[in-house]
């Protein structure tokens, strides 16, 4: 069976203090064994619940999405949103470097874990997060969740199902993600930290918000990239 894939974040604070954080995802659940979800009264299931959550206490006591953030901000609650920050994310064998402000740096940490939560309204989020590109733009966020989801639309076609090809139900996901972002933020700001960890699910909020626009939109952003192909 293949190894977990894990993104290891080294954090140089303000101060000269370095922390590190791991993200490891497991390659048979797409669900992330590092960190491990821990306890705290913001996590608790029925606290400020998402309204459309399929989720019930009885069965899961805790949000998965709050349970696995509750280490995360141990180290990240508190930062400001622009202090700025030296940055370190190896994975594979890979190494990016970067001086980012901390509301970027956490943005990052928070989505991938958001994704590999178990979270059943970020689940479909998985696949990108097994090719996780720290730090990326709203462009390049956007170009990888339209590849990715008409990728998913080709299986589905192969498998003999019906392909969603006018990205109809990729916004339908954005707009209930929209919906997870606005009641982990507000759970954020319950848990009593600085601003940088609510502000970095904004910024996500942000990109979530952008999918559905570029899509309505007819991806023209994207267009330009493929206009020399085309013409040649």
């Amino acid at each position: 069976m293949e190894a977990p894939r894990r993104f290891h974040y080294r954090i140089t604070l303000p101060d000269g203090t370095r922390r590190a954080l791991t993200v490891a995802i497991d390659a048979g659940t797409m669900v992330c064994r590092e960190p491990a979800a821990e306890s705290r009264p913001w996590t608790a299931l029925e606290y400020r619940q998402c309204p459309t959550c399929p989720l019930r206490a009885r069965t899961s006591p805790l949000c998965p999405l709050a349970a696995r953030l509750a280490p995360i901000v141990t180290i990240l609650g508190p930062l400001l949103s622009h202090d700025e920050l030296q940055v370190e994310v190896e994975w594979g064998h890979r190494l990016l470097v970067a001086q980012t402000t901390a509301q970027r740096m956490a943005s990052s940490i928070i989505g991938l874990v958001a994704a590999t939560s178990g979270c059943p309204r970020t689940a479909f989020l998985a696949p990108m997060a097994w090719f996780h590109l720290p730090l990326a733009t709203e462009e390049e966020t956007v170009f990888r969740v339209v590849s990715t989801y008409l990728l998913e639309q080709y299986l589905v076609g192969k498998d003999g199902g019906t392909p969603d090809w006018t990205l109809t139900a990729l916004t339908q996901r954005y707009r209930a993600l929209h919906e997870v972002n606005v009641a982990m933020a507000q759970r954020l700001r319950d848990a009593g930290t600085e601003d940088a960890a609510v502000n970095a699910v904004v910024l996500l909020d942000l990109l979530a918000k952008a999918v559905p626009f570029s899509v309505e939109d007819s991806l023209e952003s994207l267009r330009p990239l493929f206009a020399a192909r085309r013409s040649g």
